[in-house]
């Protein structure tokens, strides 16, 4: 987990070393000056030499700016590389999910990922500053108090000794007993998260369904185990401050005892008791630090190693060595494909696939929900790698292929495609970021959506709400087709991604389609017969196999599931 962390100081490992260096600083002029003060009382007030307090009372003077300067320096320092090391870490794990296949974002989900970039890094950043300053300052205000206590008195200094290894095997019981609720109050966050999340992504059909009590109870559900985690750790943690003034109380007594038998017996002065009281709360106070900063550690340990799960994890599709970065046509083969979302599933997900898609062919898939065919069509982008088998396009594996390239000529529209905050155009653009305004246009004109872009206030610069809460379910879905197509693909596949369109329209995209796109291969999912009726072959999919492949005509004569599906959706509009 460290040697992971460390990794995102870089540019900040200037400001992360200064800080050590002015606490240091600090922390020794800070502890020289109850020595002076000592020497000040004994040789200057209980003399009335007044010329030696001027003299020594300006040197504290200058030594206490001084020490002020360096505090001060520290501070800033350390809240530079502190935030630094935050925006890096936030960047590090961003960039790497980027890489992250479905696989990868399924095993942490997105709600645990939000917390590990937002909560997690809070608390490493908070910990990180801690441990360039404070975590350098309370142990060097220990020490020195130490050495300058055993210069004053050797035989006082015994009870640090004594009252020091006491205090350090309490907190370590007290840590010891809190830690393991940490690891859990995160996992809290995430499902929280997700909670919210859901909410707000659902807040319509929350409304629709008058489900506002039954969200309220569960993410109260959520709140209130975090809030019971948290509590019954901090509860423990607070034994800290109880142990701290024992320990106090106990090294003042035990001075003021002790001291007061070397006053009278002559082995020490009165200024060097003051010195030594200055000293015992110096150490008893570095103890209470490092107790806090153990609990700080103790939090943050968890969110560090959350953070370094989510940089570590191996992405589990990479590109190849030396990847083909050449497409020639849109030919897709699955030969003797098989799939599993997670080694432990018992039931493959898909099972002894085999297909032959011509280039140019425009195929139509159907079959029962839940059948796998998105599934199928995922394996052609590489959005989920095969088990066993293998799928080739353009004669060679996709395995071969350099990632950008595949995906950059394999365009997917999916049912619920996402829209991003921005413009209709900057929206369309993803597809191509480099297309002219015509291109743009031309490409909506093909997926039907110039007429509907055309009539709205700004046009192509209409601003798309978040998730496109501002534009109706089938606009949506013509503009993602529009934006696939931007991106000239080979193979263009429609995931029941005209089912919020009506059946004119639809009918209408298909033909611009077949005209403006001969050489694409078209792969359309749906669940509507009209859909795919006039595709060159439909395959039909049951339990994660292909159960038949024909035309239209051939499918209803031969399989009973295909003519089934036909006769029922004819029955509907009756």
């Amino acid at each position: 987990m460290i040697n992971t962390l460390r990794k995102s100081i870089r540019q900040y490992k200037k400001q992360s070393l200064l800080s050590p260096l002015f606490v240091t600083g600090e922390v020794i002029i800070e502890m020289l000056i109850p020595y002076l003060v000592g020497i000040l009382i004994d040789n200057g007030i209980m003399k009335g030499n007044m010329a030696y307090i001027t003299k020594w009372g300006a040197i504290l003077l200058v030594l206490t700016i001084v020490s002020l300067v360096l505090g001060a320096s520290a501070s800033y320092v350390s809240a530079h590389a502190s935030a630094g090391f935050a925006a890096n870490l936030r960047k590090d794990m961003f960039y790497h999910v980027q890489d992250y296949s479905f696989e990868n974002i399924d095993k942490f989900s997105s709600a645990s990922l939000v917390t590990r970039m937002t909560t997690d890094v809070n608390n490493v950043q908070m910990s990180y500053q801690i441990l360039i300053r404070i975590a350098v300052r309370a142990p060097m205000m220990l020490i020195v108090s130490v050495i300058m206590s055993v210069i004053i008195s050797p035989k006082l200094s015994l009870i640090f000794v004594v009252l020091a290894p006491i205090f350090i095997l309490l907190l370590a019981i007290i840590i010891k007993s809190a830690y393991p609720y940490f690891p859990r109050i995160f996992k809290g966050y995430d499902r929280m998260n997700q909670v919210v999340r859901e909410n707000i992504r659902g807040i319509r059909e929350v409304k629709t369904y008058v489900q506002e009590k039954p969200q309220t109870v569960e993410f109260k559900k959520s709140s209130g185990f975090i809030y019971k985690l948290f509590s019954t750790a901090q509860k423990i943690m607070s034994l800290n401050s109880l142990v701290v003034m024992a320990v106090l109380n106990i090294s003042n007594l035990a001075i003021c005892w002790f001291g007061a038998k070397e006053i009278v017996g002559g082995g020490l002065q009165t200024g060097q008791l003051i010195s030594m009281f200055s000293y015992s709360n110096s150490v008893l106070n570095s103890l209470n630090i490092l107790a806090m900063i153990f609990t700080q550690l103790v939090i943050s340990g968890a969110s560090g190693r959350r953070i370094a799960d989510v940089i570590n994890e191996k992405p589990s599709i990479e590109n190849p060595h030396k990847p083909l970065t050449h497409f020639n046509n849109g030919e897709v083969i699955f030969d003797n494909v098989n799939f599993k979302y997670n080694n432990d599933d018992k039931e493959l997900a898909l099972s002894d696939i085999n297909l032959h898609i011509k280039p140019g062919e425009t195929i139509g898939m159907i079959g029962k929900t839940g059948s796998s065919k998105s599934t199928l069509v995922s394996m052609i982008p590489r959005l989920y790698d095969t088990d066993s088998g293998a799928v080739r396009v353009s004669g060679h594996n996709v395995k071969s292929y350099d990632l950008k390239t595949l995906r950059d000529n394999v365009a997917m529209v999916l049912q619920n495609n996402v829209l991003f905050s921005g413009t209709i155009k900057d929206n369309l653009k993803w597809g191509n970021e480099n297309a002219t305004d015509e291109e743009v246009i031309a490409a909506a004109k093909v997926a039907h959506a110039d007429d509907f872009i055309q009539e709205m206030p700004d046009k192509y610069d209409t601003m798309v709400e978040q998730g496109g809460t501002n534009v109706s379910g089938g606009q949506k879905q013509r503009i993602t087709i529009a934006r696939a197509l931007l991106k000239k693909p080979k193979i263009l596949i429609l995931d029941d991604s005209t089912s919020a369109v009506d059946t004119q329209t639809e009918r209408e995209i298909r033909e611009a389609l077949a005209k403006n796109m001969p050489e694409t291969t078209k792969i359309i999912i749906s669940q509507r017969i009209v859909s795919i009726k006039d595709a060159d072959r439909i395959v039909v999919m049951d339990e994660g196999k292909i159960q038949d492949i024909g035309t239209h005509d051939e499918l209803m004569k031969n399989n009973e599931l295909y003519s089934s599906i036909a006769k029922f959706q004819e029955e509907q509009k009756k």
